[in-house]
C-alpha cells in the first residue's frame, strides 16, 4: 500500500514565509521603538538636570507672576540680574522668588512696602500690590558677599530674604532662572 504525504502547496509556503518576515521585521521595528524610546528619555533626564531644569510652582509667594501648578523651564547660569525670577534650594525644599538685590547692593523698604535699592525706588511693574510682609531684619540693610537678596511677588504672604527664617540666598544654592512658562497652555510664555 502506497503512503500518500500532503505537502503544502506553493501558495501556503509564500503565506508562511511572508508571515516570517513579518514577524522578524515587528520584532525588528519594536526594539528600535524602544531604543529610541529609551535613549530620548535619557536625554530629556541629562537635559534637565544639567542644563534646563523643569519645575512646578508650588504655592503662593510668587502671585500673581506664577501661580500654583504653573511648570517653567529655567536655565543655568550665574548671570543674575535684578527683577530675574530664580529657583534655588532652601532646607531641601525648592523656592522660588524674585531676584531684588545682589551682593554689596543697599535694600531698603519702606512702610507701604516700597522697595528702594541704594537709594532708588525699585520699579516694579509685576506686583499687583505692595506690603511690607514679615520682615525682621533691620533697614537698611546691606547684601552680604556671595549672597542675592531675593523677595516673592506676593509680598504679604512670601518668607525672603526679608526674613532672617530664610535669609539671603548664595550662589550654591541657586538651581537656575526660571525663564519661560510651559503650562498651563493658556499661559505659555516668557517668565516676566
Amino acid at each position: 500500500m502506497e503512503r500518500h504525504q500532503d505537502y503544502p502547496e506553493i501558495g501556503q509556503i509564500r503565506r508562511e514565509i511572508a508571515r516570517l518576515k513579518y514577524r522578524r521585521n515587528l520584532a525588528t521595528v519594536l526594539r528600535d521603538t524602544i531604543i529610541i524610546i529609551v535613549v530620548a528619555a535619557a536625554c530629556a533626564v541629562l537635559v534637565s538636570a544639567f542644563i534646563c531644569p523643569i519645575l512646578r510652582i508650588y504655592g503662593h509667594s510668587m502671585n500673581d507672576s506664577l501661580k500654583e501648578g504653573d511648570i517653567v523651564i529655567a536655565v543655568r547660569g550665574t548671570d543674575l540680574q535684578q527683577g530675574d525670577v530664580i529657583a534655588f534650594y532652601y532646607n531641601n525644599n525648592l523656592l522660588v522668588k524674585r531676584v531684588i538685590g545682589n551682593a554689596g547692593d543697599w535694600i531698603d523698604l519702606d512702610k507701604d512696602g516700597t522697595v528702594f535699592v541704594n537709594g532708588q525706588e525699585l520699579a516694579e511693574p509685576y506686583l499687583t500690590e505692595r506690603a511690607y510682609g514679615e520682615s525682621n531684619i533691620t533697614y537698611p540693610y546691606q547684601v552680604p558677599d556671595s549672597r542675592i537678596f531675593v523677595m516673592g511677588d506676593n509680598r504679604s504672604a512670601s518668607i525672603d530674604s526679608r526674613n532672617t527664617a530664610l535669609g539671603c540666598v548664595s550662589q550654591e544654592q541657586i538651581v537656575g532662572k526660571a525663564v519661560f512658562r510651559i503650562w498651563p497652555i493658556d499661559r505659555i510664555g516668557p517668565v516676566r
